[in-house]
């Protein structure tokens, strides 16, 4: 196949441009340039896309001996990514960002053009697993359950899922992806991993924020609506938040309270003990399959809401409004704007941002 690696300069993509060139594909290497600032470093496992990424993909590419290039797609990137982050938080909503990277950037912007210049795929250095079906392709957990980022990849589709390739998925552990890169002379071999979220390098979500939509003093209540304290603007508290609230009013058991419900329009912050953070029931209308869809309409499933949460045995309901979830132990902790994605053992078979969430704790409880 004439394959288009993604290569982000890390350990993995490079590991995986490697592999598709060994199993004898026409493979061109590409780094997606998504930031403008001509001048982002990377401070250890911070921060991504930046220089030096570029140069060691490049370097790896070199080194394999194909052709490689950089795409600009900042402001794609911008739009559907930045933008939509700041919009989520806006909304009182916890959103993902590496979710809508993969559905909007790197399976959407990146393989449509992909496509129109005749490439058969996008190969990239994600741990997930393609399974060949009569019904189409399914996606699967990786082989590592530690590395395992079909979680992350639960918005493809199943015509983006038939153009895509995973060539680490069935590797046992990422130290063999390691020792691999350093046999085959991968500068990248030990690079540190990436984390957080790459525009904010500086991991101070809440500072960045400020900056972008400024601040504006609202109240913080407790859940029969009494004032308990202050705050410089509701978008800087994401649900199950414990630090940082500065409250003026204990609770009357001593606990600790924690952050249950952001509500934007008015500009206040709801709190609670930890118990009410548990949810019974989640829905969503923004919904997509992963492959071919259910045949039933109500079926059981595991929902799993973080990247690298267990997933819970959960009953699935496919309604008008989109897709409702009732997990047969309550979740923990769940927000509006996180994502639920639904597997039948290893497999994937679709996903949802969550909008609705009930309590499993009435208020007078």
């Amino acid at each position: 196949m004439r394959i288009l690696a993604a290569m982000s300069g890390g350990v993995d993509s490079a590991v995986a441009a490697a592999r598709a060139v060994d199993a004898g594909h026409d493979v061109v290497g590409v780094h997606l340039a998504l930031s403008r600032a001509g001048g982002t470093l990377r401070t250890g496992s911070r921060g991504c896309c930046t220089i030096e990424d570029a140069l060691d993909a490049r370097r790896a590419a070199d080194l394999l001996g194909i052709p490689f290039y950089v795409w600009d797609f900042s402001e794609r990137f911008r739009e559907d990514v930045i933008a939509d982050f700041v919009s989520e938080y806006q909304a009182g909503r916890t959103p993902n960002p590496c979710m809508r990277c993969n559905e909007k950037i790197k399976f959407a912007a990146l393989l449509e053009r992909a496509i129109e210049l005749g490439f058969d795929a996008v190969c990239t250095g994600h741990y997930a697993t393609l399974i060949p079906t009569d019904a189409g392709l399914e996606l699967h957990r990786a082989a590592d359950n530690a590395k395992d980022q079909s979680y992350v990849l639960g918005v493809l589709t199943a015509e983006q899922l038939a153009h895509t390739y995973f060539p680490l998925g069935t590797t046992p552990s990422k130290a063999v992806v390691r020792a691999e890169a350093a046999e085959r002379g991968l500068t990248v071999a030990q690079k540190p991993d990436s984390h957080d979220i790459c525009f904010i390098p500086d991991g101070d979500t809440r500072g960045w924020l400020a900056e972008k939509v400024g601040t504006a003093t609202g109240e913080i209540l407790d859940r029969t609506g009494e004032v308990v304290g202050s705050h410089e603007g509701a978008h800087a508290f994401t649900v199950g938040q414990r630090r940082g609230l500065n409250l003026g009013v204990p609770a009357a058991d001593g606990k600790p309270r924690f952050v249950l419900e952001v509500r934007p329009v008015s500009n206040t912050v709801v709190v609670g003990p930890k118990e009410a953070l548990a949810i019974r029931e989640i829905a969503g209308e923004r919904f997509s399959w992963a492959g071919a869809a259910p045949v039933d309409s109500e079926f059981d499933c595991e929902v799993q809401i973080r990247a690298h949460a267990e997933p819970e045995v959960a009953r699935a309901f496919v309604i008008s409004e989109g897709v409702r979830v009732v997990p047969e132990e309550p979740l923990n902790g769940v927000a509006p704007g996180q994502t639920a994605v639904l597997y039948v053992g290893t497999r994937v078979l679709g996903q949802f941002t969550i909008d609705r969430t009930v309590s499993a704790v009435p208020v007078d409880a």
